[in-house]
């Protein structure tokens, strides 16, 4: 992490749950991602422009987990007792400054992905959420370092780079049907 990297210290309680997504109680943020991490609820937002593309964000380099890789468009974890639809609606919200358009969930995915990096695990019960953006965006420089839209050509190419979330793969894989069924099918998805 930068000197200039901030972390902050309010205690955010995630939302535990079993292998069938049921809650089970509440784990404050950093202690449910150390080592062997404890399953919690998440969300993941893939959205897509009017050409298809979709919309990458790199993480600012303050964030406590994963800085400065590229991810998905928003992802996250409800709080407690919040929809993971709401969640995701408000978390795109306060990172990108743009309301999602025609979002609609896409599934769930479990994973359990250790990041090397900063030695804090990714153990999640992840609900998947596809829709369009439509409005510009005003990212909150506090969470997002960039924003790009891509084909799946361009995707390729950036990956080839090995600098996403350790989750990405495992969720745009788990999110395909539903892109491919918002896309048309026709991006290349």
């Amino acid at each position: 992490m930068s000197q200039s990297a901030t972390v902050s210290t309010e205690a955010i309680l995630l939302e535990l749950v079993d292998e069938e997504g049921r809650t089970t109680g509440t784990a404050e943020k950093l202690a449910a991602h150390q080592a062997p991490g404890q399953l919690h609820r998440a969300f993941s937002v893939f959205l897509f422009d009017s050409e298809g593309r979709l919309l990458l964000q790199r993480r600012a380099l303050g964030k406590y987990h994963s800085p400065g890789v590229w991810s998905n468009t928003c992802c996250g974890h409800p709080y407690p007792g919040e929809a993971p639809f709401l969640a995701a609606t408000r978390r795109t919200v306060e990172e990108l400054g743009a309301a999602p358009a025609l979002l609609g969930e896409a599934g769930t995915v479990q994973y359990h992905h250790p990041d090397p990096a900063s030695g804090l695990v990714e153990r999640e019960y992840n609900h998947l959420f596809v829709g369009m953006a439509r409005q510009p965006l005003r990212p909150d420089p506090a969470e997002v370092a960039e924003t790009a839209f891509v084909t799946p050509e361009e995707l390729a190419g950036l990956r080839a780079d090995g600098t996403f979330s350790a989750w990405f793969g495992t969720v745009l894989d788990a999110a395909r049907p539903a892109v491919r069924e918002l896309t048309g099918g026709s991006a290349g998805w």
